[in-house]
Protein backbone atom coordinates (compact mmCIF):
# COMPACT_ATOMS: atom_id res chain seq x y z
CA UNK A 1 0.00 0.00 0.00
CA UNK A 2 2.41 2.30 0.63
CA UNK A 3 4.11 1.75 -2.77
CA UNK A 4 0.95 2.35 -4.00
CA UNK A 5 0.50 5.46 -2.20
CA UNK A 6 3.90 6.50 -3.13
CA UNK A 7 3.20 5.93 -6.49
CA UNK A 8 0.09 7.65 -7.16
CA UNK A 9 1.33 10.71 -5.09
CA UNK A 10 4.69 11.06 -7.98
CA UNK A 11 1.99 10.56 -11.02
CA UNK A 12 0.01 13.74 -8.90
CA UNK A 13 3.41 15.74 -8.98
CA UNK A 14 3.68 14.97 -12.67
CA UNK A 15 0.34 15.60 -13.70
CA UNK A 16 0.51 19.03 -11.77
CA UNK A 17 4.52 19.49 -13.37
CA UNK A 18 2.59 19.27 -16.52
CA UNK A 19 -0.19 20.91 -16.32
CA UNK A 20 1.58 24.18 -14.74
CA UNK A 21 3.65 23.99 -17.55
CA UNK A 22 1.22 23.60 -20.25
CA UNK A 23 -0.99 26.47 -18.33
CA UNK A 24 2.11 28.95 -18.00
CA UNK A 25 4.58 28.01 -20.70
CA UNK A 26 2.40 26.95 -23.75
CA UNK A 27 1.44 29.42 -26.45
CA UNK A 28 -2.04 29.55 -27.46
CA UNK A 29 -2.96 31.83 -31.75
CA UNK A 30 -4.98 34.46 -29.42
CA UNK A 31 -3.75 38.20 -28.54
CA UNK A 32 -5.29 40.16 -25.62
CA UNK A 33 -6.47 43.75 -26.42
CA UNK A 34 -7.08 45.76 -23.47
CA UNK A 35 -7.22 49.69 -22.63
CA UNK A 36 -4.69 51.42 -23.95
CA UNK A 37 -2.72 54.68 -22.74
CA UNK A 38 -4.50 57.86 -24.28
CA UNK A 39 -2.56 61.05 -25.40
CA UNK A 40 -4.08 64.75 -24.68
CA UNK A 41 -3.67 65.84 -28.27
CA UNK A 42 -3.27 69.69 -26.85
CA UNK A 43 -0.34 68.52 -24.40
CA UNK A 44 2.92 66.88 -24.72
CA UNK A 45 4.49 63.15 -25.24
CA UNK A 46 7.74 62.71 -24.21
CA UNK A 47 8.01 66.57 -23.44
CA UNK A 48 7.33 67.25 -27.16
CA UNK A 49 4.49 69.01 -28.08
CA UNK A 50 1.83 66.38 -29.58
CA UNK A 51 0.65 68.88 -32.43
CA UNK A 52 3.54 72.20 -32.70
CA UNK A 53 2.08 74.90 -34.62
CA UNK A 54 5.15 77.82 -35.70
CA UNK A 55 3.99 81.11 -37.45
CA UNK A 56 0.88 81.39 -35.70
CA UNK A 57 0.08 82.48 -32.50
CA UNK A 58 -0.74 79.11 -29.95
CA UNK A 59 -3.98 79.20 -27.92
CA UNK A 60 -3.98 77.58 -24.57
CA UNK A 61 -6.91 75.89 -23.91
CA UNK A 62 -8.30 74.53 -19.93
CA UNK A 63 -9.37 71.29 -20.91
CA UNK A 64 -7.62 68.44 -22.46
CA UNK A 65 -8.56 66.42 -26.06
CA UNK A 66 -7.75 63.18 -25.57
CA UNK A 67 -7.15 60.81 -28.38
CA UNK A 68 -7.22 56.65 -27.59
CA UNK A 69 -5.85 53.54 -28.10
CA UNK A 70 -6.04 49.67 -27.30
CA UNK A 71 -2.72 47.56 -26.07
CA UNK A 72 -2.54 44.68 -27.70
CA UNK A 73 -0.62 41.56 -26.22
CA UNK A 74 0.25 39.05 -28.75
CA UNK A 75 2.28 36.16 -27.17
CA UNK A 76 -0.08 34.78 -24.72
CA UNK A 77 0.38 31.50 -22.57
CA UNK A 78 -2.97 29.47 -21.76
CA UNK A 79 -2.97 31.33 -18.36
CA UNK A 80 -2.83 34.74 -19.90
CA UNK A 81 -5.71 33.56 -22.43
CA UNK A 82 -7.85 32.31 -19.42
CA UNK A 83 -7.07 35.42 -17.54
CA UNK A 84 -8.62 37.82 -20.67
CA UNK A 85 -11.60 36.12 -21.05
CA UNK A 86 -12.07 36.62 -17.22
CA UNK A 87 -11.44 40.25 -16.79
CA UNK A 88 -14.19 42.42 -18.14
CA UNK A 89 -11.84 45.03 -19.95
CA UNK A 90 -10.08 42.50 -21.94
CA UNK A 91 -10.67 40.90 -25.12
CA UNK A 92 -9.27 37.99 -26.42
CA UNK A 93 -9.78 37.35 -30.04
CA UNK A 94 -7.95 35.06 -32.41
CA UNK A 95 -4.37 35.99 -33.43
CA UNK A 96 -5.39 36.43 -37.18
CA UNK A 97 -7.77 39.17 -36.71
CA UNK A 98 -5.08 41.60 -35.58
CA UNK A 99 -2.26 40.13 -37.20
CA UNK A 100 -3.44 37.90 -40.38
CA UNK A 101 -1.56 34.55 -41.70
CA UNK A 102 0.22 36.05 -45.13
CA UNK A 103 1.75 39.21 -43.46
CA UNK A 104 4.22 38.83 -40.71
CA UNK A 105 3.82 40.88 -37.31
CA UNK A 106 6.23 43.79 -38.64
CA UNK A 107 4.64 43.96 -41.80
CA UNK A 108 1.02 45.27 -39.89
CA UNK A 109 2.76 47.06 -37.48
CA UNK A 110 4.41 49.18 -40.47
CA UNK A 111 1.17 49.12 -42.46
CA UNK A 112 -0.19 50.52 -39.20
CA UNK A 113 2.86 53.06 -38.96
CA UNK A 114 1.58 54.20 -42.44
CA UNK A 115 -2.00 54.51 -41.94
CA UNK A 116 -1.43 56.34 -38.57
CA UNK A 117 0.88 58.98 -40.82
CA UNK A 118 -1.93 58.93 -43.49
CA UNK A 119 -4.13 60.10 -41.17
CA UNK A 120 -2.00 62.75 -39.67
CA UNK A 121 -2.29 64.25 -42.98
CA UNK A 122 -5.92 64.19 -43.83
CA UNK A 123 -6.65 65.62 -40.09
CA UNK A 124 -4.17 68.44 -41.41
CA UNK A 125 -6.24 68.90 -44.26
CA UNK A 126 -9.70 69.06 -42.93
CA UNK A 127 -8.78 71.21 -40.03
CA UNK A 128 -7.16 73.70 -42.70
CA UNK A 129 -10.48 73.53 -44.67
CA UNK A 130 -12.69 74.43 -41.16
CA UNK A 131 -9.87 77.10 -40.32
CA UNK A 132 -10.46 78.76 -43.57
CA UNK A 133 -7.75 77.50 -45.79
CA UNK A 134 -9.32 75.51 -48.78
CA UNK A 135 -7.86 72.59 -50.88
CA UNK A 136 -6.75 74.03 -54.07
CA UNK A 137 -6.69 71.26 -57.02
CA UNK A 138 -3.80 72.57 -59.23
CA UNK A 139 -2.66 71.38 -62.34
CA UNK A 140 0.43 69.79 -62.47
CA UNK A 141 1.44 69.10 -65.88
CA UNK A 142 -1.02 69.04 -69.11
CA UNK A 143 -0.51 65.59 -71.66
CA UNK A 144 0.40 66.99 -74.58
CA UNK A 145 -2.56 66.41 -77.66
CA UNK A 146 -5.13 65.93 -74.81
CA UNK A 147 -8.87 67.55 -74.26
CA UNK A 148 -7.50 70.13 -72.16
CA UNK A 149 -3.72 70.97 -73.96
CA UNK A 150 -3.93 74.33 -75.06
CA UNK A 151 -6.95 75.49 -72.45
CA UNK A 152 -5.63 74.66 -69.18
CA UNK A 153 -2.07 75.18 -67.83
CA UNK A 154 0.60 74.17 -65.11
CA UNK A 155 -0.39 76.12 -62.19
CA UNK A 156 -4.15 76.61 -62.60
CA UNK A 157 -6.20 75.79 -59.79
CA UNK A 158 -9.78 74.07 -61.14
CA UNK A 159 -12.49 75.08 -58.50
CA UNK A 160 -15.34 74.06 -60.36
CA UNK A 161 -16.70 71.15 -63.06
CA UNK A 162 -20.11 72.59 -64.26
CA UNK A 163 -21.08 74.45 -61.12
CA UNK A 164 -20.06 71.72 -58.78
CA UNK A 165 -17.12 73.19 -56.86
CA UNK A 166 -14.18 70.72 -56.44
CA UNK A 167 -12.67 70.27 -53.02
CA UNK A 168 -10.10 67.76 -53.42
CA UNK A 169 -8.66 65.85 -56.16
CA UNK A 170 -10.41 63.26 -56.10
CA UNK A 171 -13.66 65.16 -56.27
CA UNK A 172 -12.40 66.26 -59.23
CA UNK A 173 -11.84 62.66 -60.88
CA UNK A 174 -15.61 61.63 -59.53
CA UNK A 175 -17.26 64.87 -61.63
CA UNK A 176 -15.33 64.01 -64.78
CA UNK A 177 -16.26 60.53 -64.58
CA UNK A 178 -20.04 61.76 -63.79
CA UNK A 179 -20.51 61.89 -67.33
CA UNK A 180 -19.86 59.83 -70.29
CA UNK A 181 -16.85 60.57 -72.27
CA UNK A 182 -17.66 63.09 -75.39
CA UNK A 183 -19.86 64.82 -73.08
CA UNK A 184 -18.71 69.19 -73.00
CA UNK A 185 -18.05 70.48 -69.74
CA UNK A 186 -17.60 73.46 -68.58
CA UNK A 187 -14.38 73.75 -65.99
CA UNK A 188 -14.31 76.58 -63.82
CA UNK A 189 -10.31 77.30 -62.94
CA UNK A 190 -8.26 80.37 -61.50
CA UNK A 191 -4.94 81.23 -63.46
CA UNK A 192 -2.16 84.10 -61.07
CA UNK A 193 -5.56 84.88 -59.20
CA UNK A 194 -7.83 85.77 -62.28
CA UNK A 195 -11.28 83.61 -62.70
CA UNK A 196 -11.58 81.85 -65.96
CA UNK A 197 -13.93 78.90 -67.51
CA UNK A 198 -13.27 77.32 -70.32
CA UNK A 199 -15.27 73.75 -71.88
CA UNK A 200 -13.13 70.55 -72.67
CA UNK A 201 -14.77 67.69 -73.53
CA UNK A 202 -13.45 64.33 -71.63
CA UNK A 203 -12.02 61.57 -73.82
CA UNK A 204 -12.20 58.22 -73.06
CA UNK A 205 -8.97 56.54 -72.26
CA UNK A 206 -8.88 53.15 -70.38
CA UNK A 207 -12.33 52.83 -69.91
CA UNK A 208 -13.12 56.29 -68.21
CA UNK A 209 -13.28 59.83 -69.20
CA UNK A 210 -10.24 61.77 -68.84
CA UNK A 211 -9.23 65.50 -69.70
CA UNK A 212 -5.38 64.98 -69.40
CA UNK A 213 -4.29 66.64 -66.54
CA UNK A 214 -2.11 65.49 -63.69
CA UNK A 215 -3.43 67.58 -60.62
CA UNK A 216 -1.88 67.95 -56.93
CA UNK A 217 -3.40 69.58 -53.51
CA UNK A 218 -2.01 72.48 -52.37
CA UNK A 219 -3.21 74.28 -49.18
CA UNK A 220 -1.33 77.90 -48.28
CA UNK A 221 -1.44 78.28 -45.02
CA UNK A 222 0.74 80.98 -43.16
CA UNK A 223 2.00 78.73 -40.25
CA UNK A 224 3.64 75.10 -40.14
CA UNK A 225 2.45 72.15 -38.09
CA UNK A 226 3.99 69.18 -36.87
CA UNK A 227 2.63 66.26 -35.26
CA UNK A 228 5.13 64.49 -32.88
CA UNK A 229 3.72 61.07 -31.46
CA UNK A 230 5.36 57.53 -31.89
CA UNK A 231 4.50 54.45 -30.67
CA UNK A 232 1.18 54.65 -32.17
CA UNK A 233 -0.58 53.02 -34.83
CA UNK A 234 -3.78 52.86 -37.14
CA UNK A 235 -6.02 55.61 -38.35
CA UNK A 236 -8.13 55.88 -35.65
CA UNK A 237 -6.63 58.92 -34.05
CA UNK A 238 -7.31 61.55 -37.16
CA UNK A 239 -10.76 62.74 -35.46
CA UNK A 240 -8.57 63.60 -32.03
CA UNK A 241 -5.90 65.19 -34.09
CA UNK A 242 -8.08 67.31 -36.06
CA UNK A 243 -9.83 69.03 -33.06
CA UNK A 244 -6.55 69.33 -31.90
CA UNK A 245 -5.27 71.34 -34.58
CA UNK A 246 -8.05 73.87 -34.45
CA UNK A 247 -8.07 74.46 -31.06
CA UNK A 248 -4.79 75.53 -30.79
CA UNK A 249 -4.85 77.67 -33.81
CA UNK A 250 -8.40 79.12 -33.14
CA UNK A 251 -8.76 81.46 -29.97
CA UNK A 252 -11.73 79.91 -28.68
CA UNK A 253 -11.02 77.00 -26.49
CA UNK A 254 -13.11 74.07 -27.64
CA UNK A 255 -12.90 72.11 -24.56
CA UNK A 256 -14.75 74.26 -22.49
CA UNK A 257 -12.11 73.19 -19.60
CA UNK A 258 -13.48 69.84 -19.68
CA UNK A 259 -11.55 66.61 -20.78
CA UNK A 260 -13.17 65.03 -24.23
CA UNK A 261 -12.19 61.87 -25.19
CA UNK A 262 -12.80 60.27 -28.95
CA UNK A 263 -11.89 58.49 -31.83
CA UNK A 264 -12.15 57.82 -35.76
CA UNK A 265 -11.24 58.01 -38.66
CA UNK A 266 -11.14 61.37 -40.62
CA UNK A 267 -11.01 61.78 -44.52
CA UNK A 268 -10.24 65.02 -46.24
CA UNK A 269 -12.99 66.22 -46.36
CA UNK A 270 -14.53 65.95 -43.01
CA UNK A 271 -16.36 62.59 -42.72
CA UNK A 272 -15.56 60.65 -39.81
CA UNK A 273 -15.53 56.76 -39.97
CA UNK A 274 -15.36 53.49 -37.66
CA UNK A 275 -12.68 52.13 -35.53
CA UNK A 276 -12.30 49.02 -33.82
CA UNK A 277 -11.73 48.38 -30.37
CA UNK A 278 -14.47 50.73 -28.90
CA UNK A 279 -15.16 48.27 -25.70
CA UNK A 280 -11.28 48.99 -24.92
CA UNK A 281 -11.17 52.26 -25.38
CA UNK A 282 -14.25 53.21 -23.79
CA UNK A 283 -12.47 52.36 -20.64
CA UNK A 284 -9.46 53.94 -21.10
CA UNK A 285 -11.11 57.63 -21.63
CA UNK A 286 -12.95 56.78 -18.44
CA UNK A 287 -9.86 55.86 -16.53
CA UNK A 288 -8.01 59.21 -17.67
CA UNK A 289 -11.10 61.22 -16.47
CA UNK A 290 -13.08 62.13 -19.62
CA UNK A 291 -16.19 63.78 -19.28
CA UNK A 292 -17.24 63.12 -22.78
CA UNK A 293 -16.32 60.72 -25.39
CA UNK A 294 -17.21 61.59 -29.37
CA UNK A 295 -18.14 58.08 -30.67
CA UNK A 296 -18.14 57.53 -34.62
CA UNK A 297 -21.70 57.19 -35.87
CA UNK A 298 -20.89 53.95 -37.58
CA UNK A 299 -20.17 52.36 -34.17
CA UNK A 300 -22.63 54.34 -31.62
CA UNK A 301 -24.42 50.36 -31.61
CA UNK A 302 -21.17 48.53 -30.49
CA UNK A 303 -20.46 51.30 -27.85
CA UNK A 304 -23.97 51.31 -26.18
CA UNK A 305 -23.74 47.47 -25.62
CA UNK A 306 -20.20 48.17 -24.07
CA UNK A 307 -21.34 51.58 -22.46
CA UNK A 308 -19.63 52.93 -19.30
CA UNK A 309 -21.43 54.23 -16.36
CA UNK A 310 -20.67 58.10 -15.94
CA UNK A 311 -19.30 58.91 -19.64
CA UNK A 312 -21.85 59.93 -21.91
CA UNK A 313 -21.15 59.00 -25.90
CA UNK A 314 -21.61 61.53 -28.40
CA UNK A 315 -22.59 60.44 -31.86
CA UNK A 316 -20.23 62.12 -34.60
CA UNK A 317 -20.56 61.57 -38.30
CA UNK A 318 -18.62 64.63 -39.72
CA UNK A 319 -16.48 67.00 -37.69
CA UNK A 320 -18.90 69.45 -37.72
CA UNK A 321 -20.71 66.54 -36.05
CA UNK A 322 -17.42 67.17 -33.43
CA UNK A 323 -17.68 70.36 -33.54
CA UNK A 324 -21.35 70.93 -32.30
CA UNK A 325 -20.73 68.28 -29.22
CA UNK A 326 -18.02 70.39 -28.08
CA UNK A 327 -19.99 73.30 -28.98
CA UNK A 328 -22.87 71.82 -26.49
CA UNK A 329 -20.55 70.78 -23.50
CA UNK A 330 -18.96 74.46 -23.55
CA UNK A 331 -22.84 75.85 -23.26
CA UNK A 332 -23.50 72.98 -20.44
CA UNK A 333 -25.87 71.36 -23.11
CA UNK A 334 -26.39 67.78 -23.80
CA UNK A 335 -25.37 66.70 -27.17
CA UNK A 336 -26.72 64.74 -29.78
CA UNK A 337 -25.97 60.92 -28.21
CA UNK A 338 -25.49 57.69 -29.13
CA UNK A 339 -28.77 55.49 -29.57
CA UNK A 340 -29.03 51.94 -30.06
Amino acid sequence: MRRRGATVLLGGVLLALLLWQAFFSVRVPYVALGPGPTVNTLGQADKRDVIGVTGAPVSTSRGQLRLVTVSVTPDLTLFDAVKGWIQHDYAVVPRELVYPPDQTQQQVDQQNAQEFKDSQTSAETAALIKLGYPVQVTVKDVKAGSPADGILKPGDVITAVDGTPVTAAGKLTDLIRAKPAGTARTFAYTRAGVAGTATITPRAEEGNPRIGVTVEPKQPHPFQLKIDLDKIGGPSAGLMFTLGIIDKVDPADLTGGQVIAGTGTIDDEGKVGPIGGIPQKLVAAKRDGAKMFLTPAANCTEAMANAVPGLPMARVATLDDALNALQAVREHRQPALCTR
